[in-house]
């Protein structure tokens, strides 16, 4: 167990208004702090108040992007307590990332009790109007401060909060999505399947282009015969064929496994929808919508939860997906998801985590 240490912030900030939030652009009073030191192992666990980083040109994270990041939410739930939504599925995640980057692992409950410790401490800024929350990005990098290319010895653990909105300012409404015809965003045996911000920053070109034409996300082909699906920009896909809800395979490593991806196909099957994990072509998405078979497509992720698909630009070919509106597949997973994330619904999965 840790033993956290905590400094008290001179001053505190003045929270937002909750109709005020966006994602992402305002922080709170404090942030969880921990080192790596080869041969010592993690230590100095630490909350303090929010601030810059004081770093060494030379630190090795800028030269050589040895580095990983999580994303997960806190939320108030109808009764007024704090929870987490399946973390320990977010820290398994970071450590695969972890063992794929040559970082060394964080104990997982180390990891859940630092999460849980910081969110009390800032349990104010956690945010009471519906469709908000408490965004959590725990990430590491690394600080051997020299050039050379092979892993860091010394690492830094942090943990910042930011209370969020909706992820999209078009909320739940279905958004445009544009496949990717020229760039691709990981291959078999690279680093897809982590978390790291070499993805990202390889995705940037598409989103750019994307966004010139009025698209909300990319959609990724594979980077091998740029054929089969991947994923989107910032969510895991589903399709929804003939009945079927389809949803690429993680079995070629280069597809992130979204924590909410695996709690739609849970709660699907649940609920007696068959789902189908494999590969899944885009000529066949395109030959399903001509058919009049696809009946509806959306994206899952933390930030999202769920966001429905309205059109597809393949091409050129602009593919309206159930009219462009809400299918019920879709409308009933961010129902309930978000019930059982804000607590309005019972959890029957076990997949709540109690914070305060």
């Amino acid at each position: 167990m840790l033993d956290i240490r905590f400094e008290q912030a001179p001053k505190l900030k003045e929270k937002p208004s909750d109709d005020s939030l966006s994602f992402g652009k305002i922080f709170t009073d404090y942030m969880f702090l921990m080192n790596y030191t080869a041969g010592r192992g993690w230590h100095d666990p630490r909350i303090v108040p929010y601030g810059p980083f004081s770093i060494d040109p030379a630190c090795m994270v800028f030269h050589y992007a040895q580095e990983m990041f999580e994303g997960l939410k806190a939320y108030r739930a109808k009764n007024g307590r704090i929870q987490l939504f399946r973390p320990n599925k977010n820290i398994e995640r970071m450590n695969n990332t972890n063992r794929r980057m040559c970082i060394p692992e964080v104990n997982p409950d180390d990891v859940l009790q630092a999460i849980k410790a910081l969110v009390k401490v800032e349990a104010d800024w956690v945010p009471h109007a519906e469709g908000t929350s408490l965004y959590i990005r725990p990430f590491i990098f690394a600080t051997d401060v020299m050039l050379g290319v092979h892993p860091s010895k010394t690492y830094l653990f942090a943990i910042i909060l930011s209370p969020v909105g909706s992820y999209y300012a078009a909320g739940i409404n279905p958004v445009k999505i544009i496949v990717e015809s020229e760039y691709v965003r990981a291959v078999r045996g690279g680093t897809g399947f982590a978390k790291v911000g070499g993805n990202y920053a390889a995705s940037l070109i598409g989103q750019e282009k994307a966004e010139e034409l009025g698209y909300a996300q990319v959609l990724w082909l594979d980077g091998i015969e740029h054929k089969y699906i991947d994923e989107v920009g910032a969510m895991n896909v589903f399709f929804v064929i003939d009945g079927e809800v389809l949803t690429p395979t993680l079995e070629n490593g280069n597809i992130l496994p979204g924590v909410t991806r695996a709690s739609c196909i849970e709660m699907l099957r649940s609920k007696g929808y068959r789902v189908t994990e494999r590969k899944v072509s885009i000529e066949e998405v395109v030959k399903a919508a001509h058919s009049g078979k696809l009946d509806e497509a959306f994206g899952s992720g933390t930030a999202a939860v769920v966001s429905p698909i309205g059109e597809l630009n393949v091409g050129g070919e602009k593919l309206i997906i159930n009219k462009g509106e809400i299918g019920p597949i879709s409308q009933m997973l961010y129902d309930n998801l978000t019930g059982i994330q804000w607590g309005k619904i019972p959890d029957t999965f076990g997949w709540i985590e109690p914070v305060c």
